[in-house]
């Protein structure tokens, strides 16, 4: 059976996660993607074709003149659609094209939730830097169909407004942003597996943000089971949007009790956070998650651990400059704490500052038994070691 890998990155295929999970289910797998040689560098012994993988015509030619698939599936927010589109079309199981462009379009999210009566949220597009006259100040500016934090400020007044949107267009000449009220909260998420009959919710994590105006995530907790008023807030949420298919990242805010979505992310969750819920709870996670798109049902009961305590923590680069000291990759027990580093920039590499998920110089992740002992592991671990960033 051949599964059709769509990704624009290498780290859309999760070497550690999806690829292993497809050699054990004995899946022949093809990679399609816009950046071939550096996939083929990546995974020598993976067949990878090259595609315009962001246009869905474009994917079902590759495959129909290639082998006959067995599931198409892709882990990036940027092929959700396509994905999805290229299953219809060969009649495999696979997410509803209109829920995943609901949740990639997130002004088109907002309308929809509106639409459905569970949540109004003010918001606008813009595609010129003008502030609306009706705009709720303190409000996030953010691109329609972003990810990973890129270009999300909070801003005052209408000035710094259109003084944010001016410089994002510039940079990303036909873009659209998303300008809307600030929801005030502390930050979740909750993670969730369903088959479009069964749907398992995995627990969530509570995300630490750097100091505002921007929105880097860097620190995240992971939290068992969420109060479970707040898990049916969003799942209602999630069910007017369409969600309901495969693995889905959903982060949310609760405030005086209300759950509200920020953005709804219709994969796993990312930044080895998926790795380590993994191993936290003890299940097969992307087997599942793989096997939802070859039809096969998930079970009643995942038999998932909820004992663990664990914390994971991004290293973040404060300036522009070249990483000249740097930590190697570790594994190591502390206590009773498993710990495991992973350098995500390289010592020599330049880089400008981006004040985003693209400033992780590396990702701690940590489980135990409970949780003061892993923050303490945590807290020991970075304190012994440094990252030097020089001009």
């Amino acid at each position: 059976m051949r599964l059709y890998l769509l990704a624009l990155n290498p780290t859309d295929a999760v070497t550690e996660g999806f690829l292993p999970a497809a050699a054990r289910l004995g899946l022949d797998v093809t990679v399609l993607t816009d950046q071939p040689d550096a996939h083929r560098r990546t995974y020598p012994d993976i067949e990878v074709l090259d595609c315009d993988v962001r246009d869905f015509r474009n994917v079902i030619t590759r495959i129909s003149t290639h082998h006959g698939p067995a599931a198409i599936f892709t882990n990036s927010d940027h092929l959700q659609t396509q994905a999805a589109l290229a299953a219809a079309y060969f009649g495999l199981p696979g997410k509803d094209w209109r829920a995943t462009l609901r949740c990639k379009d997130k002004a088109e999210m907002r309308r929809r939730l509106a639409a459905a009566g569970v949540d109004t949220v003010w918001s606008a597009e813009l595609t010129e830097p003008v502030a609306p006259g009706d705009a709720p100040y303190p409000c996030v500016l953010k691109p329609r169909e972003g990810v990973a934090s890129e270009d999300v400020v909070l801003v005052d007044g209408p000035e710094e407004l259109q003084a944010h949107a001016k410089e994002i267009l510039d940079r990303r000449p036909g873009a659209v942003l998303v300008v809307e009220e600030y929801l005030p909260g502390d930050l979740f998420t909750l993670e969730t597996l369903g088959d479009g009959h069964v749907r398992h919710v995995l627990g969530g994590f509570h995300t630490e943000l750097s100091p505002p105006p921007y929105f880097i995530e860097e620190r995240l907790t992971f939290v068992p089971a969420h109060p479970e008023p707040v898990v049916a807030q969003v799942l209602e949420q999630l069910d007017a949007l369409g969600v309901g298919f495969g693995a889905c990242h959903t982060e949310f805010v609760v405030h005086a009790g209300r759950a509200r979505i920020i953005e709804v992310n219709y994969r796993a969750i990312g930044d080895q956070c998926d790795l380590l819920l993994a191993g936290l709870l003890r299940i097969p996670l992307f087997e599942h998650i793989l096997r939802t798109h070859l039809g096969e049902p998930l079970p009643a009961d995942l038999g998932a651990r909820r004992d663990g305590a664990a914390r994971l923590e991004y290293p973040c680069a404060d300036r522009a400059g070249t990483l000249v000291d740097a930590p190697a990759a570790t594994e190591l027990d502390v206590d009773g704490v498993h710990l495991t580093y992973r350098p995500l920039r390289a010592v020599g590499e330049r880089h400008e500052l981006y004040r985003t998920n693209r400033d992780y110089l590396g990702v701690l992740r940590a489980t135990g038994t409970d949780q003061p002992s892993v923050d303490r592991a945590v807290a020991d671990f970075l304190a012994e070691r440094r990252w030097e960033i020089q001009p």
